[in-house]
């Protein structure tokens, strides 16, 4: 016997929302040590090792986006609808800046290749295996290229992840991060000088990680998701990354980090839906993590100008010089972030995105529809989203 599908509202994730800013501050901190700002020994090292995972960060982006977009798709929406408001939320900020790239460039005189700037501005760079295109003009922009095509991807997908077997999700949780670690032997079959591309820009090898997020956000809308809670995940992904960053070889770690970073979205999404309280849905962290976004756009366009500028590029600070130019570039890209999330993505958002019926309230947007139990047992378990729709009495 089967019950209707339900339309209440997904449970908001406002942890998720905070955790974001901690994935940003480690590609920053990752980019910082590329860029041999700190140049003191001894404090690079501490750098270096503290952030050395850092570039993972994205990883956490592209599992976070599975996870996000899978549970709070509106089944029933058209995909030009769910497309549009994917492309009217990153689209104006990687314009912005875009355009303040090639101000940049044009302003030290750095050749910019047209058919390079086309396919960043239109967001295919990540498509093509060259170093020229796929980090062209704002270099961090390849992975918005890796977004859009998983959006693209999506509205397909969405009907079979609700169609389909807990098991045959649960086999998509256990391939990915194989399919992740077979990679590096795989990589082997692509010219030498693909392989960076292969392994972590081509769109089709980073999304094991979004789908890897998208199985999991369906077995939790169906009370499905087994985990850990969120003081165990975090546990146990403090204990990869050190063990990682000490004693794993490179080639184990996205696999790896893949798997600590998906048990504590999952943990803090279940904390999320039942109540409880977690260190990043406080208002501080949530905005940093709304803010989040623009800053990772922008954090490395900041930091090569200002070093180009003062001749510092390459060379590093002495002594505390370099810690404290870090920390100043994190406050001034955390203000450049703020000011473009506030008069550019924000209100883009609301200019582009799909209009609502009148007669709908404005946060009463519809909701994924939870599969029906299947057995009388089932029953007696309510679902997140069944679970966070209840009411009481009147």
């Amino acid at each position: 016997m089967t019950s209707a599908p339900t339309t209440t509202r997904a449970p908001r994730l406002p942890s998720l929302t905070g955790l974001r800013w901690v994935a940003a501050l480690l590609v920053f901190g990752f980019h910082a040590g590329t860029m041999r700002i700190v140049a003191e020994p001894d404090l690079k090292a501490v750098v270096d090792k503290a952030f050395s995972l850092g570039l993972s960060g994205v990883e956490f982006f592209f599992i976070l986006s599975g996870f996000v977009l899978v549970w709070s798709y509106r089944d029933g929406e058209p995909g030009r609808t769910f497309l549009w408001r994917r492309v009217a939320k990153i689209y104006p900020n990687h314009v912005v800046t875009f355009l303040a790239a090639l101000a940049v460039a044009a302003w030290f005189a750095d050749p910019v290749p047209r058919l390079a700037a086309l396919g960043n501005l239109f967001l295919v760079q990540a498509w093509i295996p060259f170093g020229g295109y796929f980090y062209s003009v704002n270099n961090v922009s390849w992975s918005l290229s890796c977004e859009l095509a998983f959006y693209l991807c999506l509205p397909l997908a969405v009907p079979w992840l609700r169609r389909a077997r807990t098991g045959a999700l649960r086999v998509v949780l256990v391939a990915a991060p194989l399919l992740i670690l077979a990679l590096w032997p795989g990589q082997q079959l692509v010219p030498e000088e693909q392989r960076w591309w292969f392994t972590q820009i081509f769109p089709v090898t980073r999304s094991f990680e979004f789908w890897m997020g998208a199985a999991a956000a369906e077995l939790m809308r169906r009370n499905r998701w087994r985990g850990p809670d969120l003081t165990v995940a975090s546990l146990l992904f403090v204990g990869t990354w050190v063990v990682a960053a000490f004693w794993v070889r490179a080639e184990f770690w996205a696999a790896l980090l893949a798997v600590a970073y998906l048990l504590v979205i999952t943990a803090a999404a279940q904390a999320d839906v039942r109540g409880r309280w977690t260190p990043w849905r406080s208002r501080p962290m949530v905005w940093l993590g709304e803010v989040s976004f623009a800053f990772y756009l922008v954090h490395v366009l900041v930091m090569v100008t200002v070093l180009r500028l003062t001749g510092d590029w390459g060379t590093g600070l002495p002594g505390w010089r370099g810690p404290l130019a870090v920390l100043g570039f994190l406050l001034l890209t955390l203000a450049l972030a703020a000011a473009l999330h506030r008069w550019v993505e924000v209100p883009m958002m609301r200019r582009l995105g799909p209009r609502r019926p009148r007669s709908a309230p404005a946060a009463a947007a519809p909701v994924p529809s939870v599969p029906a139990p299947r057995s009388p047992a089932d029953d007696r378990t309510p679902t997140p989203i069944e679970y966070a729709g209840r009411r009481r009495p009147d």
